[in-house]
C-alpha cells in the first residue's frame, strides 16, 4: 500500500517514514510538513492513505480530511495525535477518517491500524475508544433502554410495561434524552444516538 505521512515536526515525521518502509507492504511515497502540503500530495500521487497529525500549519489534519471527503478521494486518512478531546474524534468521524490512533502507539500497532484502513475496515486506539465513549456519551443507561425501544417503534406505554416503569417515568426519561441531545422529539433523539453510537 502507498502511504503519504503528514506531521509538521521533521524529525518525528522522518522517523515514521523510516519505520513504516521498513514493513514488507507499506511504501511511504510522500512527505509533508503542513496540511496544504499534504493535501498537494494527495492530489498527485494518488496514495492509498494518509498518516496525517491533527495540529498542522496551514491546514489542519481535520481539514485536510474533510477536503478529501469533498472531492471524493479514494485516499483513506489515519489520523495521529496526543489529543484525546471527543470534539475532534466526532469531526473526524463526520470527515469519514478511517483511522485515530495515539501518537505514542508501538509502530506494529500503527502498521496493523493501516492494514486495516486498506482492508475496508477502521482502528481506533483502544485508550481512546474507552475516554472518548466516557466523555462524550450524554446518556443515562435508563435513557439509552428507553430511546432505543422508542426506536423500535413501541409507545410511552408498551415500553413502561417492557421495562417495569411507571408511564410518567418513561415519559420523563424520554423527555430528559430529547433535551440532553438537543433534539426535537424522540425520533428525532433516537437517531442522533443511533449516529453517535450510544444506543451500545
Amino acid at each position: 500500500m502507498r502511504v503519504i505521512v503528514a506531521e509538521d515536526q521533521g524529525m518525528l515525521r522522518g522517523a515514521l517514514s523510516a519505520l513504516l518502509d521498513l514493513e514488507d507492504d507499506i511504501e511511504v511515497v510522500g512527505q509533508a510538513a503542513d496540511g496544504e502540503q499534504a493535501l498537494r500530495m494527495i492530489e498527485t500521487l494518488d496514495p492509498d492513505l494518509c498518516v496525517m497529525d491533527i495540529e498542522m500549519p496551514k491546514l489542519t489534519g481535520l481539514d485536510v480530511a474533510e477536503r478529501i471527503k469533498e472531492a471524493k478521494h479514494g485516499c483513506k486518512v489515519v489520523i495521529l495525535t496526543t489529543f484525546s478531546r471527543s470534539g475532534y474524534f466526532q469531526r473526524a468521524m463526520r470527515a469519514g477518517v478511517k483511522g485515530f490512533l495515539l501518537k505514542d502507539s508501538p509502530i506494529d500497532e500503527l502498521g496493523a491500524a493501516l492494514r486495516s484502513v486498506h482492508g475496508g475496515g477502521r482502528a481506533v486506539s483502544p485508550e481512546l475508544a474507552m475516554q472518548l465513549w466516557e466523555a462524550e456519551n450524554p446518556l443515562t443507561e435508563r435513557e439509552r433502554e428507553v430511546l432505543k425501544l422508542a426506536g423500535a417503534g413501541l409507545g410511552a406505554g408498551e415500553i413502561a410495561s417492557r421495562l417495569f416503569l411507571s408511564h410518567g417515568t418513561v415519559r420523563n426519561y424520554l423527555s430528559e434524552a430529547i433535551q440532553k441531545l438537543d433534539a426535537k422529539n424522540r425520533i428525532e433523539a433516537t437517531l442522533i444516538a443511533e449516529r453517535n453510537g450510544w444506543l451500545g
